[in-house]
């Protein structure tokens, strides 16, 4: 018997049984998810393994635990508290520019029949009125306006949704331009097209790939919060480590081995924990996002902000011509000047909307006037930082 006549059996059965695990978990069939899902099971197993590793070797930390339950309590509280919201930030969604659409489209529908039906209302009350009148004098003649009945809600719900993104741009601005070639969805401000998901995020900052999703709008308050948990939960399992190296107690060179090899990964990932929080720190100060700050020179929406876009449309409109096409391609020289953040509404305000003000995750932010730009712009005085205008 070959080799191959060997394994030609074990791949059918290896087959089958993964026909019949996609069967119980209709989830698995798609590599993607499958992928996800097993970074999602390393990444809880890594835990698992260092929490587990310092509670099996350090004997301090058992007495300790004996003696003063509330820190062993707190550091297991933090550790579970850091893998729901693990969970919890990977399972939410992050604002996708495709369900704003639908909000602001059954929104529209609802004004548009309440409209509609206090039309017919009034018109109603009208007729009745004529009606009426018209007794009175002998006859009935009834007379119905064809613009006050059955009227129609103006533009369908694809122009309604172009009419409100467009009023966030700058008047002349290409819907072409700004239409997803992906989607086909007119993209708001600070919205970007996820290859990975294949859908537009409102407030794109980064697709993560350990989380198995976007960040965006409707979860970088999540992420902030679980890369926060994760970064103290790391140190905190740091000087766990340390000071069992330093306890002075036999014990086999193979677990002092196991706990150095342990330990050089994680003083690397809690350094590189402690960087992506100190650097999410300041895009929530600065209401920005990681996309804007890496491609700020090349992002469409912020070189139409720029002040000479906002020039060259005034000039169009004195010399009483049409709107030039103004080009936003890299190689032009429009766009945001440096140092500018030009969404930051100060340090305070930027806090409470990042944490207390999105009680809706399709809240969208107009682009800036030249007017609020220079202000931005100015340096700070002393003056300025006495009356905290940076808050």
């Amino acid at each position: 018997m070959t080799i191959f006549g060997f394994c030609h059996p074990v791949r059918e059965s290896w087959d089958r049984a993964s026909e019949s695990c996609y069967q119980l978990f209709p989830c698995f069939s798609d590599p993607v998810r499958r992928s996800s899902w097993g970074l999602k099971l390393a990444l809880v197993t890594l835990h698992l393994i260092y929490v587990g590793i310092l509670f099996l070797f350090d004997r301090d930390l058992i007495q300790k635990t004996k003696m003063e339950p509330w820190y062993t309590a707190i550091y297991l509280f933090l550790f579970v508290a850091t893998l729901a919201q693990y969970f919890f930030t990977s399972g939410s969604s992050p604002g996708y520019v495709i369900d704003a659409m639908r909000a602001a489209n059954e929104t529209h529908s609802i004004f548009g029949k309440m409209s509609t039906t206090s039309n017919a209302y009034l018109t109603f009350m009208m007729i009745k009125q004529r009606q009426s009148a018209s007794s009175k004098n002998g006859s009935l003649i009834v007379t119905v306006e064809g613009n006050q009945m059955g009227r129609n809600i103006t533009g369908t719900n694809s122009t309604s949704w172009t009419k409100l993104v467009m009023d966030m741009y700058p008047p002349g601005s290409s819907v072409r331009s700004l239409t997803c070639t992906y989607c086909n969805i007119v993209q708001p401000p600070r919205s970007k097209h996820c290859h990975d998901c294949d859908k537009c995020v409102l407030q794109f900052d980064h697709h993560c790939v350990w989380l198995g999703t976007c960040i965006g709008q409707g979860n970088h308050c999540r992420f902030w919060w679980y890369i926060f948990e994760e970064t103290i939960l790391c140190i905190w399992t740091f000087i766990l480590y340390i000071t069992y190296l330093k306890a002075n107690i036999a014990r086999a060179w193979w677990k002092d081995g196991i706990v150095i090899l342990l330990l050089a990964t994680l003083s690397i990932c809690a350094i590189f924990l402690l960087l992506l929080f100190l650097f999410h720190s300041y895009l929530v100060l600065t209401n920005q996002t990681t996309f804007e700050l890496v491609r700020r020179r090349r992002i469409p929406y912020l070189r139409l902000a720029g002040p000479e876009y906002w020039e060259i449309h005034s000039l169009w409109i004195r010399i009483g011509a049409s709107i030039a096409i103004v080009d936003v391609s890299p190689g032009s020289h429009l766009g945001i000047p440096e140092r500018v953040y030009p969404f930051s509404k100060g340090i305070c305000i930027n806090l409470y909307d990042f944490c207390c003000a999105r009680s809706s995750i399709y809240s969208m932010e107009p682009l800036p006037s030249p007017l609020e730009l220079e202000v931005k712009s100015r340096p700070y005085t002393c003056c300025d930082v006495l009356s905290c205008r940076c808050c």
